[in-house]
């Protein structure tokens, strides 16, 4: 190629280089290859270890000569292929004497087949995160057999784990305006949904994300560290730890808790409005500390009967929680997360901070407060 079609190279290139800074965390590979007649000359480079592997041969170079390089080389062949492939997309670069240009694609696993038309019709619904094109990501987490079919005993977690996925998907597009998407996962486990969220904000909503999860337990902080590393999933950390003394080194976005027992999930609710959260998806699981509290003398002729005690505890619990969300200037809607055929513990709290504080709202928790005879573990997360 001549040195003007060479100089286009390098110009272009620096654009690409600029993307590899800004996005280090999501870039999979960086391929290139020269052309002259038939003979095919390819390449890598390792931006995590800046190695250029050219010809046979290593070479140490940092991210900023990379464009020098490539386009030095250029003078001696007939074509340039360049391919940035991050998490999603792929950024490719031609290049002959005759043009120079750069486009970019989606990147879809190799693996689609008719695994996506079949699950659709055994499931009976549209998928945020489908099979085929997050093959990847359902092997790790155990949704999916080597061969790509859901196990029987998983299809339940994969329609809570999309459902999930269908009911932030809006609250995503709402604090959008942030260049990287900060969320937090209270009580993790084995961080299912973290890692489910991570490839379908990145790789189907095109935005740049950032995942925090704690939990108490070594175990699971150290199986889901295992998979990050194994789906390559740098733009995320684990963290054993207790959520109460955690305190972020960074701006947190979103606040979700999937199953916390009991007052864990007043205190991942609690960690949400401590770093002033922007957006909050929670579901609670059991519910113990308001049923030995709370007292309502008018509806004692019902409420003597145990199994109704425990279930009006349970939606006072959440109701309670919603309430003092609200208090710390959220809108807030309580919603079906799944089925109560699949778990009675199916109510999704949402939260979206709209406010400093709602007075009104104050005023109508102490009231309450006083009726009820209770004194929640999440008021103490509160400036009330």
């Amino acid at each position: 190629m001549n040195k003007q079609t060479c100089d286009k190279i390098k110009f272009m290139l620096w654009g690409l280089i600029s993307r590899i800074k800004e996005n280090r965390d999501f870039i999979k590979s960086i391929n290139f290859k020269f052309k002259s007649g038939l003979k095919v000359y390819e390449g890598e480079y390792e931006a995590e270890e800046s190695i250029l592997n050219f010809n046979g041969r290593n070479v140490k170079l940092e991210v900023d000569e990379v464009p020098d390089f490539i386009a030095g080389e250029a003078l001696n062949y007939e074509s340039l292929e360049f391919i940035l492939e991050e998490r999603g997309r792929a950024t490719i670069l031609n290049a002959d004497n005759k043009n120079v240009k750069t486009r970019q694609v989606d990147r879809v696993d190799e693996e689609m087949s008719d695994h996506v038309t079949s699950t659709s019709k055994i499931l009976k619904r549209e998928y945020y995160v489908k099979v085929g094109e997050a093959n990847e990501l359902l092997k790790e987490i155990g949704i999916l057999t080597k061969d790509g079919k859901i196990k029987n005993d998983m299809i339940r977690k994969y329609n809570q784990i999309d459902h999930f996925v269908e009911l932030i998907d809006s609250m995503i597009d709402e604090i959008s305006d942030v260049d990287t998407i900060n969320i937090l996962d209270c009580a993790c486990g084995k961080s299912y949904l973290t890692f489910v969220l991570n490839y379908y904000i990145k790789e189907k909503k095109k935005k740049n994300c950032y995942f925090i999860g704690i939990d108490r337990s070594k175990n699971v902080i150290d199986a889901s560290r295992k998979m990050a590393r194994n789906l390559g999933y740098r733009n995320m950390e684990f963290i054993e730890g207790d959520l109460n003394e955690y305190k972020p080194d960074r701006r947190i976005d979103i606040v979700i808790s999937l199953h916390a027992c009991d007052i864990a999930t007043d205190m991942a609710l609690g960690q949400a409005v401590r770093v002033n959260a922007r957006a909050i998806m929670c579901v609670p699981c059991c519910h113990r500390e308001l049923l030995s509290q709370y007292r309502f003398d008018e509806l004692q002729p019902i409420l003597k009967h145990g199994i109704l005690r425990a279930r009006f505890a349970d939606l006072l619990t959440d109701g309670i929680r919603s309430l003092l969300l609200e208090t710390q200037g959220y809108r807030v809607s309580v919603v079906e997360y799944i089925s109560p055929l699949e778990t009675p513990k199916n109510i999704l709290i949402r939260a979206v901070k709209v406010a400093d504080k709602n007075h009104k709202a104050i005023e109508e928790y102490k009231r309450l407060k006083e009726t009820l005879n209770i004194n929640p573990y999440l008021e103490r997360y509160m400036n009330i």
